[in-house]
């Protein structure tokens, strides 16, 4: 169906993003700062909605995860808004049950991060958390993208005779670094060692430069998956060095009495990180069902922007 672009619309869904990027830092900052039921109550703190700051500051740790519940909520709100702005202003049938089944995907998250609390970290909960929560990352990007003007032009696609498919290289790619946030989430909450995490990171490093180099070589003349393949290339790198130093940063801090500073923000700017990289695997493969054909056609000349209607 044709749509027409909505900049509100559109600025109001990258809004609801960059709102999910920093409830990941404060999250980020709970598990860091070892502050994991600081809070011993959910879906109240200390009892109350709304715990003074005395109470916050005389537990330890308190200020994060009540922050975070609280970041957490106000995201529920502007997502169930965007839902609503969306089934008013978007014809598009689909997207409008997307909206509808990433709120509900909300709801779940919040379920899951209050059993994190009454079950005390067991059974695996903090990791299904998060990474539940990274797959709410990605959705809440797609409504983003799905509104952009770029995502409604009508421009002709590119035809792709290469195999495997550069779809599949990239749904493969983006499988592999969602399986590796797992791996981090599962190192982070002490439920496994590093090694599988490191050997995570080895996997997804090969898994990108596979994509890169099929975006390279089939589609060069793209300018829009040009930039895919420079953003992830970007993205891949700057994660492996901030691994590798948060990595340092715990083995030089290991003696300390509690977190230093040094650990926790290269922790978090990783953790962080980690999720924009998942991201950004997401948009690549986004960008490819976008601009290349599936079923044969003919391919752009070199300088031409190549986007489907």
């Amino acid at each position: 169906m044709t749509t027409s672009y909505k900049p509100l619309l559109h600025r109001y869904a990258v809004f609801v993003f960059l709102w999910t990027v920093l409830l990941f830092v404060f999250g980020a900052l709970v598990t860091s700062n070892g502050a994991a039921l600081s809070v011993p109550d959910w879906p109240k703190s200390f009892g109350t909605w709304f715990p003074s700051l005395k109470q916050l500051i005389q537990n330890p740790g308190s200020f994060f995860e009540h922050s975070h519940r609280v970041i957490a909520g106000v995201l529920g709100i502007l997502l169930l808004i965007e839902a609503i702005l969306i089934w008013l202003m978007e014809p598009r049938r689909w997207l409008r049950w997307f909206a509808a089944i990433a709120v509900g995907g909300v709801v779940v998250q919040a379920v899951l991060g209050g059993e994190v609390v009454r079950k005390l970290l067991q059974y695996w909960l903090p990791e299904l958390h998060a990474c539940f929560g990274q797959i709410m990352f990605a959705a809440i990007l797609g409504m983003a993208v799905f509104t952009s003007k770029w995502w409604v032009s009508e421009r002709p696609m590119i035809a792709d005779a290469g195999s495997p498919s550069v779809h599949s290289v990239a749904v493969v790619n983006a499988v592999v670094t969602f399986v590796q946030v797992f791996l981090g989430a599962g190192f982070r909450h002490q439920d496994m060692p590093i090694w599988p995490h490191m050997a995570g990171s080895l996997a997804v490093l090969g898994t990108t430069i596979w994509i890169t180099v099929v975006l390279r070589r089939r589609f060069d003349a793209s300018s829009e998956l040009t930039f895919g393949r420079v953003l992830l290339h970007s993205v891949i790198g700057t994660q492996i060095i901030l691994g590798v130093a948060a990595y340092w940063s715990r083995l030089t801090t290991v003696d300390a009495p509690h977190p230093m500073p040094v650990m926790i923000w290269l922790t978090v700017i990783h953790t962080v990180f980690g999720a924009i990289t998942f991201g950004v695997s997401v948009f690549v493969a986004l960008l490819c069902y976008r601009t290349v054909s599936r079923n044969g056609a003919v391919a752009v000349a070199k300088g031409q922007q190549a986007i489907a209607g």
